[in-house]
Protein backbone atom coordinates (compact mmCIF):
# COMPACT_ATOMS: atom_id res chain seq x y z
CA UNK A 1 0.00 0.00 0.00
CA UNK A 2 1.19 3.55 -1.17
CA UNK A 3 0.78 6.26 2.07
CA UNK A 4 -0.16 9.23 0.75
CA UNK A 5 1.57 12.24 2.09
CA UNK A 6 -1.71 12.95 4.51
CA UNK A 7 -1.70 9.70 5.51
CA UNK A 8 1.93 9.71 6.63
CA UNK A 9 1.43 13.55 8.23
CA UNK A 10 -1.37 12.10 10.21
CA UNK A 11 0.83 8.98 11.54
CA UNK A 12 3.79 11.23 12.24
CA UNK A 13 1.31 13.66 14.16
CA UNK A 14 0.56 10.50 16.42
CA UNK A 15 3.93 9.32 16.95
CA UNK A 16 4.99 8.42 20.40
CA UNK A 17 8.66 10.39 19.36
CA UNK A 18 9.25 14.00 19.49
CA UNK A 19 9.41 15.04 15.43
CA UNK A 20 10.29 18.68 14.53
CA UNK A 21 10.52 20.24 11.63
CA UNK A 22 12.81 23.62 10.81
CA UNK A 23 12.82 26.02 8.24
CA UNK A 24 16.21 27.04 6.51
CA UNK A 25 16.45 29.91 9.56
CA UNK A 26 15.69 27.83 12.37
CA UNK A 27 12.14 28.15 12.97
CA UNK A 28 9.99 25.58 14.27
CA UNK A 29 7.34 24.98 11.53
CA UNK A 30 6.10 21.58 12.07
CA UNK A 31 5.75 20.16 15.62
CA UNK A 32 3.88 17.09 16.43
CA UNK A 33 2.15 15.33 19.25
CA UNK A 34 4.57 13.54 20.41
CA UNK A 35 6.49 16.62 21.02
CA UNK A 36 3.65 18.04 22.47
CA UNK A 37 3.26 15.52 25.11
CA UNK A 38 7.05 14.74 25.70
CA UNK A 39 8.38 18.71 25.90
CA UNK A 40 5.03 20.24 27.22
CA UNK A 41 4.44 22.98 24.07
CA UNK A 42 1.30 23.18 22.89
CA UNK A 43 2.00 23.96 19.37
CA UNK A 44 0.72 27.58 19.95
CA UNK A 45 3.46 28.49 21.97
CA UNK A 46 6.58 26.74 20.05
CA UNK A 47 5.45 27.31 16.31
CA UNK A 48 7.78 30.09 14.46
CA UNK A 49 10.30 30.23 17.25
CA UNK A 50 14.02 29.31 16.96
CA UNK A 51 14.31 25.63 17.82
CA UNK A 52 16.77 26.20 19.86
CA UNK A 53 14.41 27.10 22.62
CA UNK A 54 14.02 23.56 22.83
CA UNK A 55 17.58 22.78 23.51
CA UNK A 56 18.75 23.33 27.15
CA UNK A 57 21.06 26.16 25.88
CA UNK A 58 21.93 27.90 22.38
CA UNK A 59 24.94 25.93 22.68
CA UNK A 60 23.49 22.41 22.49
CA UNK A 61 21.65 23.16 19.19
CA UNK A 62 24.66 24.43 17.89
CA UNK A 63 26.27 21.31 18.77
CA UNK A 64 23.54 19.28 16.83
CA UNK A 65 23.32 21.53 13.65
CA UNK A 66 27.06 20.93 13.46
CA UNK A 67 26.84 17.14 13.65
CA UNK A 68 23.78 17.49 11.25
CA UNK A 69 26.84 18.93 8.58
CA UNK A 70 29.58 16.47 9.87
CA UNK A 71 30.42 13.59 7.69
CA UNK A 72 31.07 11.94 11.42
CA UNK A 73 27.40 10.79 12.32
CA UNK A 74 25.94 8.82 10.06
CA UNK A 75 27.22 11.28 6.56
CA UNK A 76 27.01 15.16 5.52
CA UNK A 77 23.01 16.41 5.87
CA UNK A 78 21.92 13.62 8.24
CA UNK A 79 22.48 12.84 11.76
CA UNK A 80 21.57 9.08 13.04
CA UNK A 81 20.53 8.45 16.96
CA UNK A 82 22.64 11.38 18.03
CA UNK A 83 22.52 12.15 21.86
CA UNK A 84 21.68 14.99 23.21
CA UNK A 85 19.13 16.91 25.94
CA UNK A 86 15.90 18.79 25.45
CA UNK A 87 14.36 21.28 28.05
CA UNK A 88 10.89 21.18 28.35
CA UNK A 89 8.24 23.67 29.38
CA UNK A 90 8.27 22.84 33.34
CA UNK A 91 12.48 23.06 32.57
CA UNK A 92 13.35 19.36 32.81
CA UNK A 93 16.33 17.92 30.65
CA UNK A 94 15.21 15.36 28.80
CA UNK A 95 17.70 13.05 27.69
CA UNK A 96 16.81 12.29 23.86
CA UNK A 97 18.37 10.48 20.94
CA UNK A 98 17.67 12.15 17.69
CA UNK A 99 18.02 11.18 13.83
CA UNK A 100 17.66 13.90 11.58
CA UNK A 101 18.13 14.87 8.18
CA UNK A 102 19.13 18.09 6.52
CA UNK A 103 15.92 19.02 3.90
CA UNK A 104 16.98 20.71 0.08
CA UNK A 105 15.17 22.17 -2.37
CA UNK A 106 15.32 22.05 -5.65
CA UNK A 107 18.59 23.89 -6.44
CA UNK A 108 19.74 22.12 -4.22
CA UNK A 109 19.95 24.61 -0.97
CA UNK A 110 19.29 23.91 2.56
CA UNK A 111 15.48 24.64 3.05
CA UNK A 112 15.32 23.20 6.61
CA UNK A 113 15.51 19.84 9.17
CA UNK A 114 13.47 17.64 9.87
CA UNK A 115 14.60 15.61 13.26
CA UNK A 116 12.55 12.38 15.32
CA UNK A 117 14.11 12.60 18.88
CA UNK A 118 13.07 9.42 21.20
CA UNK A 119 12.52 9.78 24.86
CA UNK A 120 15.67 8.14 26.47
CA UNK A 121 14.54 8.64 30.23
CA UNK A 122 12.82 5.14 30.47
CA UNK A 123 15.39 3.40 28.59
CA UNK A 124 18.26 5.13 30.56
CA UNK A 125 16.35 4.23 33.88
CA UNK A 126 16.30 0.97 32.90
CA UNK A 127 20.22 0.33 32.54
CA UNK A 128 20.76 1.90 35.90
CA UNK A 129 18.45 -0.20 37.68
CA UNK A 130 19.98 -3.45 35.22
CA UNK A 131 23.69 -2.13 36.61
CA UNK A 132 22.10 -1.68 39.99
CA UNK A 133 20.54 -4.93 39.66
CA UNK A 134 24.08 -6.66 38.98
CA UNK A 135 25.96 -4.66 41.78
CA UNK A 136 23.23 -5.52 44.33
CA UNK A 137 23.76 -9.30 43.19
CA UNK A 138 27.23 -9.65 43.12
CA UNK A 139 27.49 -7.35 47.07
CA UNK A 140 24.97 -10.21 48.23
CA UNK A 141 27.67 -13.39 47.41
CA UNK A 142 30.61 -10.90 48.55
CA UNK A 143 28.28 -10.12 51.64
CA UNK A 144 26.98 -13.54 52.42
CA UNK A 145 30.40 -15.54 52.40
CA UNK A 146 31.67 -13.72 55.60
CA UNK A 147 28.79 -13.49 56.77
CA UNK A 148 28.26 -17.70 56.82
CA UNK A 149 32.23 -17.72 58.15
CA UNK A 150 31.25 -15.73 60.92
CA UNK A 151 28.53 -17.91 62.05
CA UNK A 152 30.20 -20.68 61.35
CA UNK A 153 32.85 -19.66 63.71
CA UNK A 154 30.32 -18.64 66.17
CA UNK A 155 29.39 -22.44 66.02
CA UNK A 156 32.76 -23.23 66.70
CA UNK A 157 32.92 -21.08 69.86
CA UNK A 158 30.06 -22.11 71.63
CA UNK A 159 31.28 -25.53 71.28
CA UNK A 160 34.56 -24.55 72.73
CA UNK A 161 32.45 -22.82 75.64
CA UNK A 162 30.43 -25.65 76.89
CA UNK A 163 33.61 -28.27 76.75
CA UNK A 164 35.80 -25.36 78.66
CA UNK A 165 32.74 -24.41 81.30
CA UNK A 166 32.09 -28.23 82.18
CA UNK A 167 28.99 -27.79 84.74
CA UNK A 168 29.70 -23.72 85.21
CA UNK A 169 26.83 -21.26 83.93
CA UNK A 170 27.30 -19.90 80.53
CA UNK A 171 24.16 -17.93 80.29
CA UNK A 172 26.24 -14.75 79.66
CA UNK A 173 28.36 -16.22 76.61
CA UNK A 174 25.43 -17.99 75.15
CA UNK A 175 23.67 -14.82 75.07
CA UNK A 176 26.32 -12.97 73.19
CA UNK A 177 26.87 -15.60 70.76
CA UNK A 178 22.81 -15.47 70.34
CA UNK A 179 23.49 -11.84 69.71
CA UNK A 180 26.04 -12.18 66.71
CA UNK A 181 23.46 -14.88 65.32
CA UNK A 182 20.78 -12.53 65.25
CA UNK A 183 22.59 -9.93 63.93
CA UNK A 184 23.95 -11.94 60.90
CA UNK A 185 20.30 -13.17 60.70
CA UNK A 186 19.54 -9.39 60.02
CA UNK A 187 22.02 -8.57 57.80
CA UNK A 188 21.01 -11.88 55.62
CA UNK A 189 17.67 -10.69 56.03
CA UNK A 190 18.47 -7.08 54.45
CA UNK A 191 20.48 -8.96 51.55
CA UNK A 192 17.45 -10.96 50.69
CA UNK A 193 15.03 -8.00 50.10
CA UNK A 194 18.00 -6.52 48.04
CA UNK A 195 18.05 -9.88 46.01
CA UNK A 196 13.59 -9.45 45.88
CA UNK A 197 13.88 -5.96 44.45
CA UNK A 198 16.26 -7.11 41.33
CA UNK A 199 13.78 -9.65 41.01
CA UNK A 200 11.01 -7.18 41.27
CA UNK A 201 12.40 -4.47 39.18
CA UNK A 202 14.80 -6.19 36.99
CA UNK A 203 15.14 -10.26 36.24
CA UNK A 204 12.55 -12.51 35.65
CA UNK A 205 11.45 -14.71 38.59
CA UNK A 206 12.81 -18.22 38.09
CA UNK A 207 10.02 -21.36 39.10
CA UNK A 208 11.74 -23.93 40.67
CA UNK A 209 11.41 -27.70 39.37
CA UNK A 210 10.31 -30.64 41.40
CA UNK A 211 9.98 -31.12 44.55
CA UNK A 212 12.40 -28.48 45.51
CA UNK A 213 13.52 -27.23 49.06
CA UNK A 214 14.60 -24.11 48.86
CA UNK A 215 15.88 -23.91 52.51
CA UNK A 216 15.87 -20.30 53.71
CA UNK A 217 17.55 -20.42 56.75
CA UNK A 218 16.84 -17.86 59.41
CA UNK A 219 19.86 -19.31 61.95
CA UNK A 220 17.25 -21.48 63.71
CA UNK A 221 19.77 -22.19 66.63
CA UNK A 222 19.45 -26.04 68.04
CA UNK A 223 20.58 -25.35 72.06
CA UNK A 224 19.17 -28.99 72.67
CA UNK A 225 21.25 -30.82 69.77
CA UNK A 226 24.58 -31.54 71.97
CA UNK A 227 27.95 -32.24 70.13
CA UNK A 228 28.02 -35.25 71.83
CA UNK A 229 24.59 -36.54 69.52
CA UNK A 230 26.22 -34.88 66.62
CA UNK A 231 28.99 -36.76 66.93
CA UNK A 232 26.98 -39.76 67.38
CA UNK A 233 24.83 -39.28 64.71
CA UNK A 234 27.34 -38.49 62.36
CA UNK A 235 30.79 -40.12 63.24
CA UNK A 236 32.51 -41.41 60.30
CA UNK A 237 30.76 -39.90 57.45
CA UNK A 238 32.83 -38.79 54.51
CA UNK A 239 32.68 -35.09 53.41
CA UNK A 240 33.35 -33.18 50.46
CA UNK A 241 32.99 -29.52 50.79
CA UNK A 242 33.79 -27.68 47.66
CA UNK A 243 33.98 -23.64 47.62
CA UNK A 244 35.93 -20.88 46.27
CA UNK A 245 35.84 -19.00 49.14
CA UNK A 246 38.80 -20.45 51.67
CA UNK A 247 36.51 -19.17 54.42
CA UNK A 248 33.63 -20.93 53.87
CA UNK A 249 35.53 -24.41 52.94
CA UNK A 250 37.63 -23.94 55.74
CA UNK A 251 34.66 -22.77 59.03
CA UNK A 252 32.76 -25.69 57.18
CA UNK A 253 35.35 -27.99 57.46
CA UNK A 254 35.92 -27.38 61.32
CA UNK A 255 32.46 -27.45 62.21
CA UNK A 256 31.39 -31.20 60.40
CA UNK A 257 35.20 -32.24 61.95
CA UNK A 258 33.57 -31.32 65.36
CA UNK A 259 30.82 -33.16 64.49
CA UNK A 260 32.42 -36.60 63.95
CA UNK A 261 32.63 -36.07 60.31
CA UNK A 262 35.78 -36.78 57.91
CA UNK A 263 35.77 -34.06 55.42
CA UNK A 264 37.76 -32.69 52.57
CA UNK A 265 37.37 -29.42 50.93
CA UNK A 266 37.94 -28.24 47.27
CA UNK A 267 38.01 -25.14 45.65
CA UNK A 268 36.52 -25.76 42.37
CA UNK A 269 34.69 -28.57 40.63
CA UNK A 270 37.75 -29.42 38.58
CA UNK A 271 39.19 -29.67 42.11
CA UNK A 272 36.91 -31.90 43.39
CA UNK A 273 36.32 -34.19 40.59
CA UNK A 274 40.29 -34.90 41.21
CA UNK A 275 39.67 -35.90 44.83
CA UNK A 276 36.35 -37.70 43.83
CA UNK A 277 39.02 -40.07 41.47
CA UNK A 278 41.14 -40.64 44.71
CA UNK A 279 38.82 -41.74 47.22
CA UNK A 280 35.37 -42.35 47.88
CA UNK A 281 33.27 -40.06 50.04
CA UNK A 282 29.03 -40.64 51.52
CA UNK A 283 28.21 -36.81 50.33
CA UNK A 284 29.02 -34.05 48.35
CA UNK A 285 28.33 -30.06 49.41
CA UNK A 286 29.09 -27.80 46.39
CA UNK A 287 28.35 -24.19 45.97
CA UNK A 288 26.88 -22.87 43.12
CA UNK A 289 28.51 -20.51 41.67
CA UNK A 290 32.40 -20.91 41.28
CA UNK A 291 35.09 -20.64 38.33
CA UNK A 292 36.20 -23.13 35.74
CA UNK A 293 33.58 -25.33 36.74
CA UNK A 294 30.26 -24.69 38.50
CA UNK A 295 27.85 -26.57 40.62
CA UNK A 296 25.30 -27.40 37.67
CA UNK A 297 28.65 -29.01 35.45
CA UNK A 298 29.69 -30.33 38.78
CA UNK A 299 26.48 -32.01 39.18
CA UNK A 300 26.37 -33.30 35.70
CA UNK A 301 29.77 -35.05 35.82
CA UNK A 302 29.08 -36.57 39.10
CA UNK A 303 25.42 -37.83 37.72
CA UNK A 304 27.53 -39.55 35.29
CA UNK A 305 30.66 -40.41 36.96
CA UNK A 306 29.20 -41.36 40.61
CA UNK A 307 25.23 -41.47 40.08
CA UNK A 308 24.81 -42.81 43.76
CA UNK A 309 26.46 -40.04 45.61
CA UNK A 310 24.10 -37.74 47.20
CA UNK A 311 24.66 -33.93 46.32
CA UNK A 312 23.51 -30.64 48.45
CA UNK A 313 23.97 -27.09 46.84
CA UNK A 314 24.94 -24.12 48.64
CA UNK A 315 24.39 -20.09 47.42
CA UNK A 316 25.42 -16.98 48.23
CA UNK A 317 23.39 -15.54 46.08
CA UNK A 318 19.81 -14.58 46.55
CA UNK A 319 18.73 -14.72 43.44
CA UNK A 320 19.59 -17.37 40.85
CA UNK A 321 20.37 -14.97 37.49
CA UNK A 322 22.22 -17.64 35.61
CA UNK A 323 19.33 -20.52 36.39
CA UNK A 324 21.98 -22.59 37.81
CA UNK A 325 20.02 -24.15 40.24
CA UNK A 326 17.09 -24.85 37.92
CA UNK A 327 18.82 -26.72 35.44
CA UNK A 328 20.38 -28.47 38.09
CA UNK A 329 16.91 -29.15 39.24
CA UNK A 330 15.75 -30.57 35.47
CA UNK A 331 18.88 -32.95 35.02
CA UNK A 332 17.54 -34.74 38.82
CA UNK A 333 18.91 -33.00 41.99
CA UNK A 334 17.15 -33.45 44.94
CA UNK A 335 19.23 -32.42 47.71
CA UNK A 336 18.42 -29.50 49.76
CA UNK A 337 19.79 -26.15 48.39
CA UNK A 338 20.74 -24.21 50.76
CA UNK A 339 21.23 -20.02 51.07
CA UNK A 340 23.92 -18.71 52.56
CA UNK A 341 25.27 -18.24 55.65
CA UNK A 342 24.24 -21.42 56.55
CA UNK A 343 22.41 -22.63 59.71
CA UNK A 344 25.25 -25.53 60.80
CA UNK A 345 22.96 -27.25 62.75
CA UNK A 346 20.46 -27.46 60.02
CA UNK A 347 22.90 -28.74 57.80
CA UNK A 348 23.90 -31.88 60.29
CA UNK A 349 20.32 -32.30 60.04
CA UNK A 350 19.95 -32.59 56.42
CA UNK A 351 22.77 -34.31 55.82
CA UNK A 352 21.19 -36.54 58.47
CA UNK A 353 18.05 -37.00 56.88
CA UNK A 354 20.40 -37.14 53.26
CA UNK A 355 21.92 -40.48 54.69
CA UNK A 356 19.26 -41.93 56.57
CA UNK A 357 21.07 -41.54 59.97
Amino acid sequence: MTLSKDRLQSLTNRSTDIVVATTRDGKVDYYNDGAERGLGYTPEEIMGDHVSRLYKDVDEAKRVMAAMRSPDHGGVGIVETFETCFLSKDQEEIPVAISGTILYNDAGEEDGTIGYAKDLRDILHRDQLATLGEVAIGLSHEINNPLAVILNQAELLEQDVYELAAERDTSVETERLDAIRREVGRIAQILERLGEMVETDTYETVSYIGPARMVDLKHHHDPEATVKQWRDRLAGVRLLVVDDDAGICHSLKEILESSGCSVETAGDGVEAIEHLAAQSFDLLLTDVVMPKMDGHKLYLTLKESHPDLPVLMMTAFHYDKDHIIKRARIKGLEGVIFKKPLDPGRLRQVICETLGR
